[in-house]
């Protein structure tokens, strides 16, 4: 049992570094190509925050552990947006400037609708996970469309400011981007094997596993990163971190896991992970969309996001109780 925390603990810790390391050469890559900084923002750091979870879910699913796989995707969602930007708006109150922010809001409410249907008969089946990914792509396409029309945006300004703070040779971008990414799959089967042996060794389910330390630990290159960014006053990247993460998180990170391997949904996962990761969006949305003027989430909010989360782990220690 030593072993499987040492597991969890050292792959957390190569997880975080090595997802910093291949945004960094993802988003340098990219520079270096050409591509506009409001893209770079929405498509490649999205990704690349995502990238912790699309693996450790993905492998989960082939390995037959769907409760990691579930878990990990909606508790991170349920993560980001509770302790992540709770935290964030605690240090520095978030300030929402971005049009291009204004409308990913209400596309990432009907995906998490979305979501909600299609485990509404307790299935995530491969038509269910054709339909994410399409989605997926779709969004994708419409990113990339906003990306190159709406150069000027608040997010595109930050963007260009932090890429232009950290200059990365292309040699060395290009090494990041591979080792990056090799050294995320490492991390991530052993993070995985981690969990599933504490889950078996305690009689815990995989799925508190997978919502709790596993969706923590995939989400902490979001912690960092927004927490970075707010400090340097770069509101629209810190929420921008977040809403891009939901959005890969429910539909692409679901969608593989689905394609791997369809599976059962346990009921709790409708009734509570759902509600508590509905909700979030929805105060989310109320807080960040500015519907008579600038968004904002100020400290009080911060406080507020805190304390649901903090809730609702009391409602996961609950459930072990009972």
């Amino acid at each position: 049992m030593t072993l499987a925390f040492l597991a969890i603990a050292f792959g957390l810790a190569l997880l975080v570094w090595s997802a910093d390391r291949f945004v960094d050469g993802a988003a340098a890559t990219a520079r270096y190509l050409g591509m506009p900084p409001l893209l770079i923002g929405m498509v490649i750091v999205g990704f690349g925050t995502s990238a912790p979870e699309m693996l450790v879910s993905g492998l989960s699913a082939w390995q037959g552990n769907p409760g990691i796989a579930l878990g990990n995707a909606y508790g991170s969602n349920i993560t980001n947006i509770a302790l992540i930007l709770g935290l964030t708006a605690l240090i520095n109150p978030i300030g929402v400037h971005s049009q291009v922010l204004r409308k990913e809001l209400p596309i990432l409410i009907l995906v998490t609708a979305l979501a909600v249907y299609q485990l509404w008969d307790g299935q995530l089946s491969r038509a269910d996970a054709w339909v994410l990914l399409g989605v997926f792509a779709g969004l994708m396409g419409w990113s990339i469309r906003e990306g190159l029309q709406h150069r000027a945006d608040a997010l595109a300004s930050e963007v260009e400011q932090e890429l232009s703070e950290e200059a990365t040779p292309i040699g060395r971008a290009l090494f990041w981007l591979v080792a990056g990414l090799l050294l995320l799959v490492t991390a991530s089967r052993i993070l995985v094997w981690g969990a599933v042996a504490v889950a078996q060794g305690f009689g815990v389910s995989d799925l508190i596993i997978g919502l709790t330390i596993v969706a923590v630990g995939t989400s902490l290159p979001e912690l960092a990163s927004s927490i970075a960014a707010c400090r340097k006053g770069e509101h629209d990247i810190a929420l921008g971190n977040i809403v891009g993460s939901n959005l890969f998180n429910t539909l692409a990170v679901v969608g593989i896991a689905g394609m791997i391997s369809p599976m059962a949904v346990a009921p709790e996962v409708l009734s509570r992970d759902m509600v508590a990761m509905g909700g979030l969006t929805l105060a989310l949305f109320l807080l960040s969309y500015g519907f008579r003027g600038e968004g904002r989430i100020n400290r009080l909010d911060g406080a507020i996001l805190l304390a649901a989360y903090i809730g609702y782990n009391g409602l996961l220690g609950l459930s072990l109780v009972g």
